[in-house]
C-alpha cells in the first residue's frame, strides 16, 4: 500500500523544525473529503487556498500537482479525508519572512470521522464556549495553521453526547462552531454570521451561499438564534449536520436542513448525508 502521507512529494512523515508552519503557524491548510479519487468541492478548496496565499503573499502552490498526490495518499480508500498543509517553508529564526520562500507542502490521507446516519437525521447536540474568537480582519476567513482558539474552545467539555460548540466574537456576535460554519433559518430567511473580523469561511459554507436563492451574510446575536426555527452546521468532511439543541435551546430539522443535505448527496457525498 502506499504511503498515506508525502512531504514535498517524498513517503515521510518528518517536516524540518526550522519549517515556519512549525515555528510560527506561517502556513494554511485544507481538510478535503474524497469520495473515492473525486474530491467534489476541489475547486473551492483550491480557490480559498490561492485567495489565502495570495493575502499572505506566500507562493501559489501547483494545483494539478496536489490532486495527484492527493489521490496517491488516499490510494484505494473509498472514503478519505485529505489534507493539504502548504507552509513559507524553512527560513530563518525571526519573525522576518524570508524574501524567496521554498514552500513546504504536506499532503496525507485519512479515514473520514465516523457518523451515525441517526446524526443526520436528528441532528446533534451543542454548546456555548466560554472561549471568544480575537478579532483579526487581515486574517479572517483563511485557514491557517494557528487553531489555538479552537484546541482551547474544544478542551471546555469531555460530554460525548456533546458534538460541538458554538463560538463567540469579543463583542457577542456568533461566528461558527469549532469544526464548522453556521446557518439558522431566522424569519423565513436563511442567514450566516458575517466573517469579515474573524472565523474561517468553509468551503461548504461557501456552496450553499453560491446555490441558495435566499442566503444572507450577516451578523448573528443568541437571541437571533433562539428565533430561529431551523440551525444547521456545514462542513467540507461532514457534510450538513442538524443541530438539535444549544443547551437548554431545542430545534427539529426542518425542509431547509433537508434540502442541503439532498444537495449533499447529489454532490456524490455518502447517502448517510440526505435524510
Amino acid at each position: 500500500m502506499a504511503s498515506r502521507m508525502l512531504v514535498n512529494g517524498v513517503a515521510s512523515e518528518v517536516v524540518s523544525a526550522a519549517d515556519r508552519g512549525f515555528s510560527y503557524g506561517d502556513g494554511l491548510f485544507e481538510s478535503i473529503r474524497f469520495v473515492g479519487e473525486s474530491a467534489p468541492l476541489w475547486d473551492r478548496h483550491m480557490q480559498r487556498l490561492a485567495d489565502s496565499c495570495r493575502r499572505l503573499q506566500l507562493p501559489l502552490p501547483d494545483t494539478a500537482q496536489l490532486l495527484r498526490e492527493s489521490r496517491q495518499v488516499r490510494d484505494a480508500m473509498a472514503h478519505a479525508v485529505v489534507r493539504i498543509a502548504w507552509t513559507r517553508g524553512v527560513g530563518e529564526r525571526g519573525y522576518s519572512p524570508p524574501a524567496a520562500a521554498t514552500p513546504t507542502r504536506v499532503v496525507a490521507a485519512f479515514p473520514p470521522p465516523p457518523m451515525d446516519g441517526a446524526v443526520y437525521a436528528r441532528g446533534v447536540r451543542t454548546r456555548l464556549c466560554t472561549l471568544r474568537l480575537a478579532e483579526q480582519p487581515q486574517l479572517a476567513g483563511m485557514k491557517h495553521l494557528n487553531r489555538l482558539e479552537q484546541v482551547l474552545a474544544r478542551a471546555e467539555w469531555n460530554d460525548p453526547a456533546i458534538a460541538e460548540g458554538l463560538l463567540c466574537d469579543g463583542g457577542g456576535r456568533l461566528v461558527s462552531a469549532t469544526m464548522a460554519n453556521l446557518f439558522a433559518v431566522i424569519d423565513g430567511e436563511l442567514v450566516t454570521p458575517s466573517l469579515q473580523r474573524c472565523g474561517v469561511a468553509g468551503v461548504a459554507r461557501a456552496q450553499i451561499l453560491a446555490r441558495a436563492e435566499n442566503a444572507t451574510e450577516r451578523d448573528i446575536r443568541l437571541p437571533d438564534l433562539q428565533r430561529a426555527s431551523e440551525v444547521f452546521l456545514s462542513s467540507s468532511v461532514r457534510g450538513v449536520v442538524p443541530v438539535q439543541s444549544l443547551d437548554d435551546w431545542g430545534w427539529t430539522p426542518g425542509p431547509v436542513t433537508r434540502q442541503w443535505q439532498r444537495h449533499w448527496r447529489q454532490l456524490g457525498f455518502p447517502m448517510e448525508y440526505a435524510a
